[in-house]
């Protein structure tokens, strides 16, 4: 029995090594990105499925892989939104028991059975998150990414909470209980933008990506002396 546990975890590892491999193989071109998450259970009409949609074709127009989680909802927006521009855009599907059934719109497809491998894709791969209202799984992904900007384990990205009726509990809540008891450090909350306005989440990105651009040039002209 022992040896049968042990020769499932072999089997196990090697799983998790191959959704690594394929995810680094298919995205490595894929320029900047910005992932859009949010729940799956804001359908096709719903007021944040749309605005998602929206941020989505901005973001396409504009240059930008727009990355999501591959299911329905504020993800079916998120590919949805890029394809209606033929825009890039990546789906993270991951094997759920219930709400998680791909979305026709993704340009590249990539499959997840462990939640760790797809969130390194995501972070490894975006150059910013726009985060619409979602649920766990929406929150797990923006304090992952803002845990890792914390402890400096990844380069500073813009953060966007888009719905402010929907995340300002949340600040509010940050900043007058974590804050207040010195948990967190006021200053570590001054990356996070909450907003309602698509084109200022979209201009965020725009801005970000100038400095990336500009960094990048700079290390080119280093290189070159």
């Amino acid at each position: 029995m022992i040896d049968d546990l042990k020769g499932d975890e072999s089997w196990r590892m090697f799983r998790i090594i191959s959704e690594f491999t394929e995810g680094f193989d298919k995205l490595a071109d894929l320029g900047f990105a910005v992932s859009v998450f949010g729940s799956a259970r804001f359908n096709a009409g719903t007021p944040y499925y749309e605005k998602a949609r929206q941020i989505a074709r901005r973001l396409s127009e504009n240059g930008f892989t727009v990355i999501t989680g591959g299911g329905g909802g504020i993800m079916e927006a998120g590919n949805r939104g890029s394809s209606e521009v033929n825009g890039n855009n990546v789906g993270l599907n991951i094997e759920l028991p219930h709400e998680q059934r791909p979305n026709h719109y993704q340009k590249i497809s990539l499959h997840y059975r462990y939640f760790f491998a797809r969130k390194v894709m995501f972070v490894k791969y975006s150059m910013g998150y726009i985060c619409m209202p979602g649920g766990f799984g929406t929150m797990d992904e923006f304090f992952e990414a803002l845990t890792l900007i914390q402890t400096h384990k990844i380069y500073q990205i813009p953060l966007v909470l888009f719905g402010v009726d929907y995340y300002q509990g949340l600040l509010d809540w940050l900043k007058t209980t974590m804050v207040k008891a010195g948990a967190i450090s006021a200053d570590e909350l001054d990356i996070i933008t909450v907003t309602d306005d698509v084109e200022e989440a979209v201009s965020i990105m725009i801005e970000h990506r100038k400095y990336k651009e500009k960094l990048i040039r700079e290390a080119e002209g280093s290189a070159g002396k």
